[in-house]
């Protein structure tokens, strides 16, 4: 369910909460003052925070003074038995999520939780969203060609299911906007998307970034820390150029796959997972298999469903659709107005020997965009569009 931290110097009542929070099924740390507890706060990572007023070392304002002040956004339910109206009111401005008095009462204690499990959920989310929207924005499949219509079918039919897909592709192609379209039109869009490039996290490190690590599991583990696979549970993890992954990690992401559980670095405890797993590749997995650098059994577990994104030499009818799309999504990102390309500079384009696929197409039209006039010519793409060519 989540991990909460209870701050309070009253035995009596972290026992009480415990039992509340443990029968919720909840796992429960405590700290018995206020120094503690924000300690604790910095150093572990927790879903929800219930804290007491009135305590020694630091009360439970100068805590939420110290969350504040270490960027620590988590929900926190501040507690008294000395409490009133202005004391609640004090709470909220300083940023606590709400005011329970004491005696604790039932039926209070778990509305109020399941509101600030909500908000947790949220917060989490709401910082998945921020780097999708940066990642995808104006970006969903564009072309009409046979190839990328047969794509765009493959995806409307598969989608709706759990079904793994392995995405195969060269770099630049588009391979995680495959796997996007796949989350947005599945059962699970309401939830995370996550994404890994195995490709740019160190092997020593890929691990840790799946399945997460316990606090002192190797010397720069100073907090817990929550996996990939956690944080995409319910919804979509999009594994990146699972080709580069290390065996070891290979192992335990078969192991995720059979059994939906996870062990974090340093961590004896499984820990259940529900995320759809998508994967990409550039790579021939299969020449990898024979190679021996990828579990043929993995790659079992991971190509139920195969899609093939073709390069953009193979698709060149779809240049004008895509030149003519980043020109708009480049001049609104800039806020130029929005310039067009001459017909000629079209047929340039499609000259082009395109190794770079959709990446170095958008990157070309944003340098015409520039550099360009206001209709952009032939000779400015024959200009502009590589120097080095």
């Amino acid at each position: 369910m989540g991990r909460i931290l209870i701050i309070d110097d009253e035995r009596a009542i972290r026992r009480a909460l415990r039992e509340i929070l443990e029968f919720e099924e909840f796992e429960v740390d405590e700290a018995e003052n206020g120094k503690q507890g924000l300690d604790k706060a910095k150093s572990e990572t927790y879903d929800i925070i219930f804290c007491d007023i009135k305590m020694p070392e630091l009360d439970g304002m100068e805590v939420l003074e110290g969350l504040k002040n270490a960027k620590i956004d988590i929900p926190v339910i501040m507690i008294s038995g000395h409490g009133n109206v202005e004391t609640a009111v004090q709470a909220i401005k300083k940023g606590a999520f709400d005011f329970i008095e004491k005696p604790l009462d039932l039926n209070r204690i778990l509305v109020t939780l399941r509101n600030a499990n909500d908000k947790t959920v949220l917060i989490e989310e709401k910082k998945v969203l921020k780097k999708t929207v940066n990642r995808f924005k104006g970006s969903s499949i564009i072309g009409e060609t046979e190839a990328i219509l047969q794509i765009k079918e493959m995806i409307e039919k598969v989608a709706p299911s759990d079904a793994r897909v392995l995405v195969t592709g060269q770099n630049g192609t588009g391979k995680e906007l495959v796997a996007q379209s796949l989350h947005d039109q599945s059962l699970r869009k309401g939830k995370p998307f996550i994404e890994v490039n195995c490709a740019a996290i160190p092997a020593e490190l890929i691990e840790s970034e799946l399945f997460g690590h316990e606090k002192g599991a190797f010397t720069s583990a100073v907090k817990q820390k929550k996996g990939k696979f956690e944080l995409a549970s319910g919804g979509t993890l999009f594994l990146d150029e699972i080709g580069d992954m290390s065996a070891s990690a290979q192992a335990k992401v078969l192991r995720a796959l059979q059994e939906n559980v996870i062990q974090r670095v340093g961590g004896e405890k499984d820990i259940k997972v529900n995320a759809r797993v998508v994967a990409a590749t550039n790579k021939d997995l299969r020449q990898e298999i024979h190679d021996g650098n990828f579990r043929e059994d993995l790659f079992h577990r991971l190509a139920v469903i195969l899609i093939h994104v073709p390069s953009l030499n193979d698709r060149r009818d779809d240049i004008p659709l895509l030149a003519n799309h980043f020109i708009s999504m480049v001049c609104a990102e800039h806020g130029i107005a929005r310039k067009s390309f001459d017909p000629k500079a079209i047929d340039e384009l499609q000259k082009i020997n395109w190794t770079g696929n959709i990446r170095e197409l958008r990157n070309i039209v944003e340098r015409l965009i520039i550099l360009g006039g206001d209709t952009i010519s032939a000779e400015e793409v024959k200009m502009f569009s590589n120097p080095h060519r």
